[in-house]
């Protein structure tokens, strides 16, 4: 399992001076050295103000990040405390913000998950951690509530990280802010 020492990271080699990307190499089980870029944006959603989006993976093109290739690294402790490391900067930087990361697929939401868990106590010194669940409201006629296309309108409910949630119910999206 990672365990997350902000005492043992890698060394950027590219820090943006609004602290919006880092990149870094990291190298993997086979020894090939890979570089590594952490970006993080607004994630645009109005009923999640404030929240910026972590994501991070080998560069794709200028701007983007591969984020759903699988990478055997060789010092995942290292990688995760890194990007974690980052992710202390920018709040430290922008203390009314908060960070997300997806958990796109039960894979990426399990790690997460047991990322956040596994390092509850050292993480409580510099974060509060929550896991969003969304949900759609159901109408007393019926129906549900409906964006302006006709959808169904799914809103974010943060919430503090439930320690015993079952695995086949994890949290989809997890955020975390200065303590």
């Amino acid at each position: 399992m990672i365990k997350i020492n902000f005492k043992k990271t890698i060394k950027p080699v590219d820090l943006s001076s609004d602290l919006r990307y880092m990149k870094f190499y990291s190298r993997l089980r086979n020894n090939e050295n890979i570089l590594l870029k952490v970006k993080i944006e607004p994630l645009k959603n109005p009923l999640l103000p404030n929240v910026f989006n972590l994501a991070f993976g080998p560069q794709r093109g200028d701007e983007n990040v591969d984020h759903d290739v699988k990478l055997d690294h060789a010092e995942s402790d290292k990688v995760f405390s890194t990007i974690m490391l980052f992710g202390l900067w920018f709040l430290e930087k922008y203390p009314s913000t908060a960070i997300g990361i997806n958990g796109a697929d039960d894979a990426r939401a399990y790690l997460y998950h047991r990322m956040f868990l596994t390092n509850k106590q050292y993480l409580e010194g510099y974060f509060t951690t929550y896991g969003v669940d969304w949900f759609v409201r159901l109408l007393r006629q019926g129906d549900f509530e409906r964006d302006q296309h006709g959808l169904p309108f799914f809103k974010p409910k943060p919430e503090f990280i439930d320690c015993q949630r079952p695995i086949r119910d994890l949290y989809q999206y997890y955020l975390f802010r200065l303590s």
